[in-house]
């Protein structure tokens, strides 16, 4: 392949350090990620728009002395709002929208951090599902089984970091959208405490609170410096995450003390859970126990079954606006315009009465003071990554004319994700199981609100102890 050969041996921060070093320019890392995508993207379907000259030019005018000068970036066709490229949502309707007509702060701030942006990933329609298969594009697959779904929203972005194309992608996560496609391709997903990243200026918030942007990748530093690169406060934000005491990448390698950590296999709406994600768990937490921390199972005391309902409420109506936001046409789409889930989803949001509005926002506030509740007495809690081993592509099938079966089948897959996007805490998948095809199984780790620094400390302790860098799938070898 074209470009620093080894390219596949480092993480971000590894990279970034080579060009520092002067040992490898940043134009030898974009040729081998841009030979990368175009050696792999054809089995994994991760990439849906290839904006190479635009990283060549960003090299060429001089990148920025940030932490990750020179390392290549892949921005999500959702969100990610990039001067002059257009934004499709993964959807018909509005793939004739006409380019940003400026960075989002996200953007600018990844630009600062000296990221190359070179293309786009594949996303599902709007963002409303934890699979990638829109009709637009095509199905993503996960790079460990061609077969099975590759996780949504940012399936895109975790085939392309999975099949090893570059080793980490710009991601976002309304209800587990960065969490589910990490656990589906071996891969670090943090959905960062609420706020923690801006969404200025395009938004104030997303689907009610429930939605951050940040990343999938390969390492739990790369994370936690692509954090530190992209947090903090926007012109004009409502609200904001509280501030770190440190930088998070101080935090990984840090000694995190002897946590009180509390493990749970019981899923909030009553799914089942798979003997894989059940066996990851158990002995992740006896590994938690051998690294000296205080570990018990212990379920917290939630109302479970009404977090996939004020899900459902928040969602739909939030998609009646964003039906209705297409910039030029002026108009929501017909039937037939859309998929049919988002179709029938923005038909339950009609439904919706502002009254109703109000009261899922109660319930998702009174869900997050019973967490912090039991965060008094835990430090960290784990839970599955996912309900079952990724499901068939076609599955979960946005074109399903049951708009209800479509989305028990969403929280059948990934029973653990969406209650964290409701209470706003900050969760974290880490790779650490493998089933017996040596697919990779994922735990997640979830700490109190504002407390990201606890999930970098701890993640990288289990990343040292049981390391998954060096497992790459056969579309990688």
């Amino acid at each position: 392949m074209a470009g620093f050969a080894d390219f596949e041996a480092y993480d971000g921060l590894g990279l970034a350090e080579l060009v520092r070093n002067g040992k490898v320019p940043p134009e030898e890392l974009l040729d081998a990620a841009i030979d990368r995508v175009e050696a792999r993207n054809g089995a994994v379907n991760a990439v849906i728009a290839r904006l190479y000259d635009y990283g060549r030019r960003a090299i060429a005018d001089g990148l920025p002395d940030g932490p990750f000068r020179g390392v290549p970036y892949l921005l999500k066709d959702l969100g990610g709002w990039l001067a002059g490229d257009r934004v499709t949502r993964g959807s018909r309707f509005f793939a004739d929208s006409p380019p940003a007509a400026a960075d989002s702060e996200h953007v600018r701030r990844l630009k600062r951090a000296g990221l190359v942006i070179f293309g786009r990933t594949n996303s599902c329609e709007l963002g409303l599902s934890l699979t990638c298969e829109p009709q637009l594009y095509g199905p993503t697959r996960s790079p460990w089984d061609p077969a099975r779904i590759s996780g949504g929203s940012s399936g895109g972005a975790a085939a392309a970091v999975g099949a090893r194309m570059l080793p980490m992608a710009h991601a976002s996560d309304g209800f587990g959208s960065i969490r589910a496609p990490a656990a589906c391709c071996g891969l670090v997903g943090l959905k960062p405490t609420r706020a923690r990243n801006t969404m200025t200026p395009y938004a104030g918030e997303g689907l009610g609170g429930l939605s951050a942007e940040h990343a999938v990748t390969l390492t739990v530093r790369d994370t936690a410096a692509l954090l530190d690169a992209t947090a903090g406060l926007g012109a004009g934000d409502p609200y904001a995450a509280p501030a770190p005491a440190r930088p998070f990448l101080a935090e990984c390698g840090a000694d995190p003390g002897r946590l009180r950590i509390a493990f749970t296999t019981k899923s909030p709406n009553g799914a089942p859970v798979a003997a894989d994600y059940l066996a990851a768990l158990q002995e992740t937490a006896k590994l938690c126990a051998d690294l000296g921390h205080q570990v018990e199972e212990a379920d917290p005391t939630v109302d479970g079954d009404r977090i996939v309902p004020t899900f459902l409420t928040l969602a739909s109506a939030n998609t009646v606006v964003n039906l209705a936001g297409h910039p030029t046409k002026g108009r929501p789409p017909e039937p037939g315009e859309v998929e049919k889930v988002t179709y029938a989803t923005g038909k339950l949001g009609e439904q919706v009465t502002g009254a109703d509005y109000v009261r899922a926002t109660q319930t998702a506030h009174r869900l997050g003071r019973q967490m912090a509740a039991f965060h008094a007495s835990w430090d960290v809690l784990l839970t599955p990554g996912l309900g079952t081993l990724p499901p068939p592509i076609g599955w979960i099938d946005m074109m399903m004319d049951d708009v209800h079966e479509y989305w028990r089948r969403v929280f059948a897959f990934s029973p653990f994700t969406v209650w964290f996007n409701i209470t706003g805490q900050p969760a974290m998948m880490l790779p650490l199981g493998r089933a017996a095809s040596g697919f990779p199984i994922a735990v997640q780790l979830v700490a109190p609100y504002g407390a990201d620094a606890t999930l970098f400390r701890l993640g990288t302790q289990l990343e040292a102890a049981r390391p998954w860098f060096a497992r790459t799938p056969e579309v990688a070898r």
